[in-house]
């Protein structure tokens, strides 16, 4: 199907349209768990076109609850997809240049198979029993719907946080199948307290008492509560301390401090992540959300080929790019550059670069010059060979 982007006096990436596809995958999918998937279906966007010999294919990864909607404006949005301002005719991923594919992932909940979706087994919802995920069963969907567009190869596999994971990935998996990897603000495993900030979320969500084990779909509830207070966790480790002082400070949005009782007091930033939470839980799955948790929990680079980092890239044969932002205390700098260090170690033909940003985990996603001239050169290099 075709989705008509509107005009919006704001928007200047002259997208068009956006060609927005629910693509089937009748194979089956053998996931890391061991169970397997008899077919599934990814929803997808694309942006650009694809040349003649089929060259000039972009593969962006999404991070933990993004999803296909990555570029453009739909008719109702309030705001553009979730990496507009890199996507874009002569932005950073250039669709003058490049045809960009944007999948939704399997286990997410906006239109690709899912724990929302039904299990053709039983003909109800998977919800809490759809099969745990790795990474790897995100990339093994992902080389299958290469065979729907009829891409042998991509020019590039790009992602922030999660997304990087999944280039990393993508590089010593199938290495005769991309020229280059894009890793933004990302790490080979997740620190301890990145797991601990995961579990704290996802105790939220089950101690919601409309949770029901997970079940929650059969009874017609939502944990839209606990939901709300796992994305108000994640939310503030994507912030920096110094984006936090520069947006809210101490400001109040409601009540002072002369006499008045302190539930009347509301600071802004308690205003800003209250709105975040509920807007969140009512656009996603807490099962979702769980899995998804999980999956990035258990990521450890090279471990399944039972092989240290710089080992495991030694297969490698793509150009990398690794970014990271400065302020970033999630996935801080020291992580892009244990990456690096295993890519030259392998002697992988590496290109690093850290920016300075205050905008913390969510650099990535923000406008930011360097970041974007630099992404953009690289990619424009990449070009040369795709489109001679």
């Amino acid at each position: 199907m075709t989705t008509k982007i509107v005009s919006n006096p704001l928007d200047r990436s002259n997208l068009g349209e956006i060609q927005t596809e629910v693509v089937h995958i009748p194979e089956p999918l053998e996931l890391s768990c061991g169970l397997s998937l008899i077919d599934h279906v990814l929803c997808v966007e694309t942006y650009g076109q694809l040349n003649k010999n089929k060259s000039n294919a972009v593969l962006v990864c999404h991070a933990l609850t993004g999803n296909h909607h990555a570029a453009g404006w739909h008719i109702g949005d309030k705001k553009p997809g979730w990496w507009d301002n890199v996507i874009g005719p002569g932005k950073s991923i250039d669709t003058e240049q490049f045809f960009v594919v944007s999948p939704s992932n399997i286990g997410t909940c906006h239109g690709s198979t899912g724990p929302l979706s039904i299990n053709p087994i039983t003909n109800a919802a998977w919800g809490p029993n759809f099969p745990k995920l790795q990474i790897s069963d995100w990339t093994a969907s992902q080389r299958m719907l290469m065979d729907h567009y009829k891409i042998n190869c991509w020019a590039a596999v790009i992602g922030g946080s999660l997304g990087g994971m999944q280039a990393m990935h993508w590089s010593i998996t199938y290495p005769d199948k991309l020229l280059s990897a894009v890793v933004i603000a990302s790490a080979m495993k997740l620190s301890a307290q990145n797991i601990a900030f995961n579990e704290i979320a996802r105790r939220a969500i089950k101690a919601d008492p409309n949770f029901h084990h997970g079940h929650y779909q059969e009874k017609n509830k939502k944990p839209l509560q606990g939901l709300a207070l796992a994305r108000m966790i994640g939310h503030v480790t994507y912030l920096s301390d110094l984006s936090m002082a520069e947006k809210f400070g101490r400001e109040l949005l409601n009540g002072n401090f002369l006499g008045e009782k302190s539930e009347s007091i509301e600071f802004k930033i308690e205003s800003y992540l209250n709105y975040q939470g509920d807007k969140f839980a009512h656009g996603f799955d807490a099962n979702s959300y769980i899995l998804l948790t999980k999956m990035l929990d258990h990521f450890d680079f090279g471990s399944e080929h039972s092989k240290q980092p710089s080992a495991a890239f030694e297969v490698a044969s793509c150009k990398f790019l690794v970014l990271t932002f400065s302020s970033d205390w999630r996935f801080p700098p020291k992580r892009s550059r244990e990456i690096t260090k295993a890519l030259i170690t392998a002697g992988r033909d590496v290109t690093h670069a850290e920016i300075s940003s205050s905008q913390g985990h969510d650099a990535f996603l923000l406008p930011n010059s360097r970041y974007q001239k630099i992404l953009g050169t690289f990619l424009n290099r990449i070009a040369l060979n795709v489109n001679c």
